[in-house]
């Protein structure tokens, strides 16, 4: 942790602020430099916004204004709306699990301030294309691994969770979004569909899940690469739920190839003893929950939240439920249901995962 002996009074207060990029305006950011300086020993900064995620936390960017390449990351995250403690929990256990997760320097209960280690700002989204890809899920899928054998007391991801989870496709998706009401016998097959999702979850191995395991919430480090960020929601689930989150992300698509192809490098690394063809419809299916959720957790953000953007990532989450569904004969009531709904797949998108 940064300490300086030096007096913290206002004047180091109002030496930091004001500067060239930083955002103005904003009591609760004016407050973050006050306990930089009071609380974490720092005089001579600047603070940038960094990035906001789904939720109410807020993450800014200090840099250090002494010629050193030092930086840091203040997590802004209200205490009325945000419960750290399973941020703190999680990032610990990820640092004894040899996983790249940022340091905590400092933290304020009260105010809802964090000071963290920065592992930078190139995420994986804006990294990935096919010649870095293989390198960079090489890297991720060993991440994994190593999560996987973390034995930690978690929330379980039993059959409660994944039903609220996948109710968020008929509230919001469906009812919301689409303004659409299923009949009694649509609601059956939906039923019929859910059973047999929450079934697979539940018969897999359930291990240390991220849960949010995606381009977005991985960091390129230059050591112990990839940092990862975004791991408060940890639970305890099924082994193949943080490699479809990774191989059959909402925010970028690869072709079934590829799929494979990392889905053998994991059950290489992996200690898990199971047939590939096995994993590949535990993990389809895995992945069809996923996508069901997030079209769901996509139209909220839009709807609740006021947050637009995550609707633009709907078509290819979709594409993603449509290329399951052409695999397996026992989703072809689902299928038909979609298509009763009007609700179809992108053509282009699907091609993508041919």
């Amino acid at each position: 942790m940064p300490v300086s002996d030096s007096q913290h009074n206002q004047n180091a207060v109002n030496n930091s602020t004001n500067k060239a990029g930083e955002p103005q305006n904003d009591l609760r950011l004016e407050l973050i430099r006050q306990w930089l300086v009071s609380d974490c020993g720092l005089s001579d900064f600047v603070i940038e916004v960094a990035s906001a995620d789904a939720s109410f936390r807020r993450y800014f960017s200090v840099r250090l204004n002494n010629n050193q390449p030092q930086s840091y990351i203040v997590m802004d995250a209200p205490p009325d709306k945000e419960d750290c403690a399973p941020f703190i929990h999680i990032a610990r256990l990820l640092e004894q699990g040899s996983v790249h997760a940022p340091h905590i320097y400092q933290y304020d209960a009260t105010q809802g301030f964090m000071l963290l280690s920065d592992l930078g700002n190139r995420a994986y989204l804006d990294q990935l294309n096919p010649d870095t890809v293989d390198t960079l899920y090489g890297d991720a899928i060993s991440a994994i691994v190593r999560m996987q054998q973390i034995n930690a007391e978690l929330p379980a991801y039993n059959e409660t969770l994944l039903r609220t989870e996948m109710s968020l496709f008929n509230d919001w998706y469906l009812a919301r979004h689409l303004q659409l009401e299923l009949t009694a016998a649509q609601q059956r097959v939906l039923d019929t569909t859910l059973n047999l999702l929450v079934d697979n979850a539940l018969q897999q191995p359930q291990v240390f899940v991220h849960r949010d395991y995606h381009s977005r919430n991985l960091m390129i480090t230059e050591e112990n690469n990839p940092g990862v960020i975004d791991f408060q929601d940890a639970v305890v689930g099924a082994t193949s739920y943080d490699l479809v989150s990774l191989i059959k992300d909402c925010y970028i698509a690869w072709p079934r190839h590829k799929q494979l192809q990392w889905i053998k490098q994991y059950l290489a690394k992996s200690t898990l003893q199971i047939e590939t063809d096995a994993f590949v419809k535990q993990l389809d299916l895995m992945g069809l929950q996923r996508h069901i959720k997030v079209c769901g957790i996509f139209a909220r953000l839009n709807y609740r939240d006021g947050k637009p953007g995550y609707l633009a990532d709907i078509p290819r989450t979709l594409a993603y439920v449509f290329d399951v569904c052409r695999r397996y004969d026992e989703l072809n009531e689902f299928a038909g249901l979609l298509g009763e709904l009007g609700i179809g797949a992108d053509a282009d998108l699907l091609e993508q995962l041919q």
